[in-house]
């Protein structure tokens, strides 16, 4: 119990020391540990799963991947550039690919390393549809949200450790309810609502990439609004979701379009 004091004073230093301002968000973030040693694990995971995987090649479908998410890329590469940032992305380093799956998904690594699965395509459509979903997954990348879910994961555990601590003198029981109660506070008053705020962020940042990128973005309400009739009604309540419902997406995002036509057309993008 001595060297509790000691390890909370290094711990509050630690997070003072090790926040990093994102460009695309404006936030000071957590960035325990730096993205020099996230990237090339990344880059590792990304290339074991592809070659574990039915990677889907030289299909129309497959170049569209390759299509919208380079013009996701340059989209991101122009916001940057005109924000002061043109260096932001000099360690990314890009790849599509599209994996023969039934699972409803796509997802992009730290880095820019993307897969969308199969299964998605019939509810994206279009190049449109795909911007949405391609450009939230990017957006993931771009914001370093799983630096910051790493580093949120070591401070839970820093906590985990110091209710132990306070609490290893008490009974058997004691002990099992109060790591018990920890357990769900962190999880319903910190871990989920960490990730649905990661997710609105993800669908703002990638509205406005798309946008750029030269799709509509009312579209991304047309695709979520598909996208909530192919899970009908089945998602769990939102306070208990990684994810905002579906109906809270798109309230979100119909507020966030006129933003992000306006942040469009200062690149010559413009929609009626």
């Amino acid at each position: 119990m001595k060297k509790s004091p000691l390890l909370l004073v290094l711990s509050v230093v630690a997070l003072a020391i090790s926040c990093a301002k994102n460009p695309f968000t404006g936030k000071n973030t957590l960035a325990l540990v730096p993205n020099s040693e996230i990237l090339p694990s990344a880059f590792q995971q990304y290339g074991q799963f592809l070659s574990e995987n039915k990677v889907i090649v030289g299909t129309a479908d497959a170049k569209k991947v390759e299509t919208v998410g380079t013009k996701i890329k340059v989209a991101a590469e122009r916001w940057l550039s005109a924000n002061g940032q043109a260096g932001y992305l000099a360690d990314y380093q890009w790849e599509y690919k599209l994996v023969d799956s039934k699972e409803v998904n796509a997802w992009c690594m730290p880095g820019g390393k993307i897969v969308v699965y199969s299964g998605i395509l019939p509810i994206t459509k279009d190049e449109a549809g795909l911007a949405t979903v391609l450009g939230h997954e990017v957006s993931h990348a771009l914001a370093n949200h799983g630096q910051q879910r790493m580093s949120a994961e070591m401070i839970q555990q820093l906590g985990a450790a110091g209710t132990a601590a306070l609490v290893g003198t008490k009974s058997q029981q004691t002990q099992q309810i109060a790591m018990t109660a920890y357990g769900a506070v962190t999880q319903y008053g910190g871990v989920l609502p960490f990730s649905r705020s990661h997710e609105s962020e993800a669908d703002k940042i990638g509205l406005t990439l798309m946008a750029i990128a030269g799709y509509n973005p009312d579209q991304a309400i047309i695709f979520w609004e598909r996208m909530s009739a192919n899970t009908g009604g089945k998602a769990p309540p939102e306070f208990m979701s990684t994810h905002p419902s579906d109906a809270t997406r798109i309230a979100q995002l119909k507020e966030l379009v006129p933003q992000a036509k306006a942040e469009a057309a200062k690149f010559g993008v413009i929609f009626k």
